[in-house]
């Protein structure tokens, strides 16, 4: 399988898994996990997800060698058919999505990371907009938000040049949330995931909700989704637990409904 599936208190890891080719994309794989995230978007005992990758990459981007079979997809079915979604997906899914770059993230792998909710990275990963090496540009929403994470100058000097960006850099420039030693890496993306599956989930889904209008809302907008969103979230069981808990002085119980 090219996508390595499991589940566990509460937690999906999905974990892309072509290692002999540092996991870059073919459209099996792509498909693949396409059908993973649509399937764990229904799934309600999938609280929080891990994207990660085997062996010693995370993701190298596109398989050049797919890409130029003259039997194979075309460029513009590998963007609009493989990529595409799989970014519609990320950040459509009302749970949490946490990458764990685990190695070399480079083109469309690097953006399909920042498309995740948070990014966790080992030291010893690096993150590379490799597209202008070949002659072409940044996808998988790349040019959408690596200008709105790290503004426009180095997202532009980043993409033409398609420098290494290490994965303490990244921390600096706020690229990701956090670089984390190789020693701890699994262990803190772990405990991270773990922390948010226990949270009301609902509610994180609904932040997330909330943070994607905010890419295109002015501020009155905003302010309106605000509170549509915030009038479904008093409405949940967690709130009430929430609630309840603080009040009575204890730690609460969260359902993820």
């Amino acid at each position: 399988m090219t996508i390595l599936s499991n589940l566990e208190d509460g937690v999906l890891t999905l974990k892309l898994n072509r290692p002999s080719v540092f996991n870059s994309f073919n459209k099996e794989m792509a498909l693949l996990l396409q059908e993973e995230l649509k399937k764990a978007a229904f799934n309600v005992d999938v609280r929080a997800i891990v994207l990660t990758g085997e062996g010693k990459a995370f993701c190298a981007g596109q398989d050049l060698a797919e890409a130029t079979d003259t039997n194979g997809p075309t460029l513009q079915s590998i963007v609009k058919d493989h990529y595409n979604p799989i970014i519609e997906l990320i950040r459509s899914v009302e749970k949490p999505i946490i990458a764990a770059v685990n190695g070399v993230a480079a083109g469309a792998g690097a953006n399909i990371a920042l498309a995740c909710d948070i990014t966790f990275a080992k030291e010893s990963a690096s993150f590379i907009q490799a597209f202008s090496k070949i002659g072409l540009i940044p996808d998988s929403g790349g040019t959408f938000f690596l200008p709105r994470i790290i503004g426009m100058q180095k997202a532009t000097a980043l993409m033409m040049t398609g420098d290494k960006v290490t994965a303490k850099q990244a921390e600096a420039i706020n690229l990701i949330y956090k670089a984390t030693s190789d020693e701890t890496f699994e262990e803190e993306v772990t405990a991270f995931a773990l922390q948010l599956a226990k949270m009301p989930t609902k509610g994180l889904g609904l932040t997330k909700k909330a943070l994607n209008a905010s890419f295109k809302n002015d501020l009155t907008a905003q302010l309106a989704v605000e509170e549509e969103l915030q009038t479904q979230a008093g409405q949940t069981e967690d709130f009430t637990e929430g609630v309840s808990a603080f009040l009575e002085k204890r730690t609460p119980i969260f359902k993820g409904k």
